[in-house]
């Protein structure tokens, strides 16, 4: 499933630092604005101890955890709307993402230069939305223009989307992004079909030093109380002590370094499971003696589409799913037991799939 999440912000606050963390692709990482020029595409498992618990009583011959692509984008500067800097190749590449991961620089530090001088996380999460915003608006005022031409015929279908595109521009125009307008359901394909920047879910990435880790600090605090009138979420990361944690192969070592850190596992794990969770993505699993693997699906999948994810025939072929719920396969510790128990249920197309279920699919072709 070819979902992405775009790595975003201004040069300089920690983007490939944490790319690097995250993919273990040797992205350049320097002091200096616009190091990252093509976008850095990785294929990152994504952790899920559900995986260690099956495998511990299937015992398969191997074990194949689920994945999610990040992609770590050039940095953006005033202007980028209009085409400075890097702009035009920035705002490509975020526009072939699903979700952003938008990093702000949350630590001090007089070694590594900031773009404007000086750390302020909100004057430049202000930045990027507004380029993204400016480049909205023009998509928007491009396609209203088209649109109003067929709605004065009396085209009714065309009078409807004037009107939707008319409250993202007033929206956009206020300074808000796309992704705060209120839609039913039959308008967000209208939205959709806009491809706009600023309507991609967000997640707001504080990178802070070492001893912030744990607790965050106040430049994290006014990022927060900005999310929350998003309605977005935080997570608090530090890039510089990832990439520390990361040359740690030894996992006695690492858990004593994550224990005097204040944390239970490296920041890089919940930012690929919040990368996960922000593309509307869950996981189900398969399970036997040869593989116990994790697939990924859309949240409000049925069971015909996970069977697709597997292979198409599974899809067109579609008979029925056998469905156990992971809470009830380790309480009971094998398929078998399950079965004896009851606790099998046979699904048909209808079937809305659950994070967590264990499946099997009959299908004929």
């Amino acid at each position: 499933m070819a979902l992405k999440c775009g790595i975003v912000g201004l040069p300089n606050v920690g983007k490939s630092t944490l790319f690097n963390c995250l993919s273990n692709a040797k992205a350049q990482s320097a002091n200096f604005p616009f190091c990252t020029i093509e976008p850095n595409i990785g294929v990152i498992s994504v952790p899920d101890p559900r995986l260690n618990a099956l495998s511990a009583l299937v015992n398969p011959q191997q074990v194949v955890p689920t994945t999610v692509e990040i992609v770590d984008i050039a940095g953006l500067v005033k202007g980028a709307s209009k085409g400075e800097g890097l702009g035009n190749k920035f705002l490509a590449n975020i526009r072939e993402t699903d979700a952003i991961l938008h990093v702000l620089r949350c630590f001090e530090d007089g070694n590594v230069v900031h773009v404007d001088g000086s750390v302020d996380p909100i004057r430049d999460k202000e930045v990027i939305d507004m380029e993204l915003q400016l480049k909205d608006l023009e998509t928007v005022e491009a396609r209203a223009a088209k649109i109003r031409k067929a709605a004065a015929t009396g085209d009714k279908e065309a009078a409807r989307t004037a009107a939707v595109y008319d409250r993202i521009r007033e929206t956009l125009e206020r300074g808000i992004s796309a992704r705060a307008v209120e839609l039913e359901e039959a308008e967000r394909g209208i939205l959709r079909d806009l491809q706009l920047l600023t309507a991609k879910p967000v997640m707001y990435v504080c990178n802070v030093e070492e001893t912030s880790v744990a607790t965050g600090n106040a430049h994290v605090e006014r990022v927060r109380g900005i999310a929350e009138a998003e309605g977005a979420s935080v997570l608090v990361i530090g890039a510089a002590i990832e990439a520390e944690i990361a040359e740690l192969e030894d996992p006695e070592e690492r858990a004593m370094f994550l224990g005097d850190l204040g944390l239970s596992e490296p920041g890089v794990a919940a930012l690929i499971r919040k990368a996960y969770e922000l593309l509307q993505l869950q996981t189900y699993f398969t399970a036997g003696v040869k593989e116990v693997r994790a697939w990924t699906v859309r949240r409000g999948s049925t069971a015909p589409e996970a069977a697709g994810v597997i292979h198409s025939d599974f899809q067109k072929g579609f008979i029925r799913a056998e469905v156990i719920a992971f809470d009830d396969f380790i309480q009971l510790g094998s398929e078998a037991a399950v079965k004896e128990a009851g606790k099998l249920a046979v699904e048909g197309k209808d079937y809305v799939v659950r994070d967590g279920d264990i499946m099997h699919f009959r299908f004929n072709v």
